[in-house]
């Protein structure tokens, strides 16, 4: 394996089996997962209904790529393109949220003739060569060298930057302005991509709002809003199905990306758009491994399984009780600097106390201190991965919450 491809933990676990929101390592112990194979085990571990559409699909098909007609496929894009909100939607499965957000743009520069991109600060959206090329993190983008033009704008981060110290609606003002100065200085790009709550970058946001004051500036100019889902899609933020939907006073976005927890685990990606975008491609192009059978048949008992469990609810109420708790356990902490996110979508900044730096090492110790108490978690943020992340399988209990924010609580103590 390559050196880059790195391990959490000093002494690095392996995960055997799980069950509901608990996995169990080689050594035969027990931990309640925060963290969901990076907010993929949507629902639970081994949960009955994906297992049998899995095992059932297996004992028929397993594969035959998008070369033949596909029930399981079709029943699902069918079903993403209803939930979408965007009108006259089309859907594409690849096998990652990197390949969705590929082909996002391989579709956005297509149909627009233009290969410059707007992106945020702080952002990630893939390992290709691609996606890196529009990842606003230094941390996840080895490479300067790209096929598109990518220009950053502001907004991703509430808390910080030079607009940081303004209320909410001067911070959109004063982001607008900053993206009608670049559009002014440049010709009219393809796309911008956003994520409505960046992943990597330790679950920050912008003001609910924020993307739908670019929307109207980007309309005016025919530049369309790529909404990358991958992590906030399916209901996890709690108020919303979609992370785009806290900006929404001017519509869906022209294309949303998912991947992740759809599959629950299986390797599921997809674009969503307008057929006039979707099918602006005039050259062969066919997915070997997106949409493939067994996976089409997790997705469906999966996504199935989520609306009839009311899960974006479970997240909102579950999620609404840890984030207060967590906030609470932390008041007297000298070193978090934040408790931010909704839903089942948690990040707690970590800083060097009595200032305003980022502290990777205090995240690395908690990190360390959380897995001896038996919990996972995650970490991230642009600032040298200072931020932890939580996001648990969606049925979370409310006794498992409190379970974990108490391990976690113990653990946040542990570098001070």
């Amino acid at each position: 394996m390559p050196d880059w491809l790195a391990l959490y933990y000093d002494d690095p676990i392996e995960i055997t089996h799980g069950e509901g929101r608990h996995v169990w390592d080689s050594a035969g112990r027990r931990y309640l997962d925060f963290f969901g194979g990076i907010l993929t085990t949507m629902t639970a571990h081994a949960l009955p209904e994906v297992t049998k559409a899995v095992s059932e699909q297996a004992g028929r098909i397993v594969h035959s790529s998008t070369l033949y007609l596909n029930r399981p496929m079709v029943e699902l894009a069918e079903r993403i393109a209803r939930l979408s909100g965007i009108p006259n939607a089309r859907v594409f499965f690849t096998a990652s949220g990197t390949e969705a957000n590929d082909t996002a743009l391989l579709l956005a520069t297509a149909h627009r003739r233009s290969n410059t991109v707007l992106a945020m600060r702080n952002s990630y959206h893939g390992r290709s060569f691609t996606a890196v090329g529009v990842t606003g993190n230094r941390g996840w983008s080895p490479t300067s060298l790209s096929p598109v033009q990518t220009l950053y704008v502001h907004g991703g981060v509430r808390t910080r930057g030079p607009f940081a110290h303004l209320d909410d609606r001067a911070f959109i003002d004063a982001c607008v302005a900053d993206l009608k100065d670049v559009l002014g200085h440049i010709r009219p790009p393809a796309a911008l991509i956003a994520e409505p709550v960046q992943g990597v970058g330790g679950f920050t946001s912008p003001p609910d709002g924020l993307f739908a004051a670019f929307r109207e500036v980007l309309a005016a100019q025919g530049v369309l809003w790529i909404a990358d889902e991958v992590q906030s899609g399916w209901g996890r933020t709690g108020d919303h199905f979609w992370g785009w939907q806290a900006h929404a006073r001017s519509g869906p976005p022209d294309i949303v990306t998912f991947a992740k927890g759809i599959g629950n685990g299986m390797s599921i990606g997809g674009v969503v758009a307008r057929a006039e975008i979707m099918n602006c491609l005039d050259a062969n192009s066919i997915s070997t491994f997106g949409g493939t059978q067994v996976t089409m048949a997790a997705g469906l008992a999966n996504l199935t399984y989520l609306l009839e469990h009311d899960l974006q609810g479970n997240a909102r109420r579950v999620g609404g009780l840890l984030i207060e708790r967590l906030r609470a356990a932390t008041a007297g902490l000298p070193g978090v600097r934040e408790v931010r996110g909704r839903g089942l979508m948690i990040g707690i900044e970590l800083v060097k106390p009595g200032t305003d730096e980022a502290d990777p090492q205090a995240a690395a110790t908690v990190l360390e201190a959380a897995r001896q108490g038996g919990l996972l978690i995650g970490k991230g943020g642009g600032h040298d991965s200072s931020a932890l992340r939580i996001a648990p399988p969606l049925t979370l209990t409310v006794a498992e919450a409190e379970e974990g924010a108490a391990i976690l609580e113990n653990a946040l103590r542990s570098p001070y």
